[in-house]
C-alpha cells in the first residue's frame, strides 16, 4: 500500500511505497528535500463556518456525501533523469547565401512579341543581351513560357512564347 502525503513546501500530493517510510527524498515538483512520513497524513479538517450550528450547513453536508467527494485520486508525479521532449520546435533561421547575400531575387519575363521590331525578330539578341547584363554567377534559373494574347493589329488571338529569368540583382 502507498503512503500518500503532501509536500510541506509546495503542497503537491505525493504517493510513495511503504518501503520508503522514514527516508528523505527530493520533491519532484518543487525540488525541496522532504522526509517521507511513516503513515499517510490525514487532510486537515475544514473549519466550520462562523454562523453554522451543529457542525455545518445542509449544503456542505450534501456535497460531502456526493459521489464526487468520495473519489480518491492519488496522482504520482513522474521523475525524469533527463529533460522532457520538446513539443513545439522553434523555426530555423533563414539560410544566407555566402556571396551576394545583400542581393534580392528578381524575375524578368521576356516575351517574343515584344522583341519584334519593324518585322525583324530580335528575341534571341534581347535575351542574350539581358543574360549578359545579369551575369552567369547571378543567374538562378531560366524557364520557357507559352501564352496566348489578343493581337490588336490582326484582331486575332495569337499563341506566343517567351522566357522567365530568375536572377539575383
Amino acid at each position: 500500500m502507498d503512503i500518500v502525503f503532501n509536500c510541506p513546501h509546495c503542497e503537491q500530493e505525493l504517493a510513495v511505497d511503504n518501503s520508503g517510510a522514514g527516508s528523505e527524498i527530493q520533491c519532484p515538483s518543487c525540488g525541496a528535500k522532504i522526509m517521507i512520513p511513516a503513515e499517510a497524513t490525514p487532510p486537515a479538517p475544514e473549519p466550520a463556518p462562523a454562523g453554522a450550528v451543529g457542525g455545518g450547513s445542509q449544503a456542505s453536508h450534501t456535497i460531502a456525501s456526493s459521489a464526487a467527494a468520495k473519489i480518491e485520486m492519488h496522482l504520482k508525479v513522474p521523475v525524469r533523469d533527463r529533460p522532457g521532449e520538446v513539443l513545439i520546435a522553434k523555426p530555423k533561421p533563414p539560410l544566407e547565401a555566402a556571396k551576394g547575400a545583400d542581393k534580392k531575387v528578381r524575375v524578368r519575363t521576356i516575351r517574343h512579341a515584344a522583341c519584334v521590331e519593324g518585322g525583324h525578330d530580335k528575341f534571341d539578341e534581347k535575351a542574350a543581351e539581358f543574360l549578359n547584363e545579369v551575369g552567369e554567377a547571378n543567374l538562378v534559373g531560366i524557364h520557357t513560357v507559352g501564352y496566348t494574347h489578343f493581337d490588336v493589329g490582326t484582331q486575332k488571338v495569337v499563341e506566343d512564347y517567351g522566357i522567365l529569368v530568375v536572377y539575383r540583382g
